[in-house]
């Protein structure tokens, strides 16, 4: 399954480029395991998801938890903690 992976702020800046287009394993089935395996595939990867518990997650612009599937997904959003007012 190819899905196109977004990152924003500080994500962003930690593994150098905006979005990517990976293939994960067919065992990686929910956010946290995508996380989880997005963290390893490099230096870069694993600084940005170093504070893994504030990071923020969208699956075709809904908000998910980490035990969300991934299963269909077209594009899987990574953010940083933000306020509103």
């Amino acid at each position: 399954m190819i899905v196109t992976i977004r990152y924003f702020a500080w994500l962003r800046e930690r593994i150098g480029h905006a979005e990517e287009r990976v293939d994960p394993p067919a065992s990686i089935t929910t956010i946290g395991a995508l996380t989880d395996w997005l963290a390893d595939l490099s230096p870069a990867h694993a600084n940005a998801f170093a504070q893994r518990a504030v990071i923020k997650t969208a699956i075709d612009q809904q908000f998910v938890n980490a035990d969300a599937l991934i299963a269909g997904a077209h594009e899987i959003a990574f953010f940083p903690p933000f306020t509103g007012g």
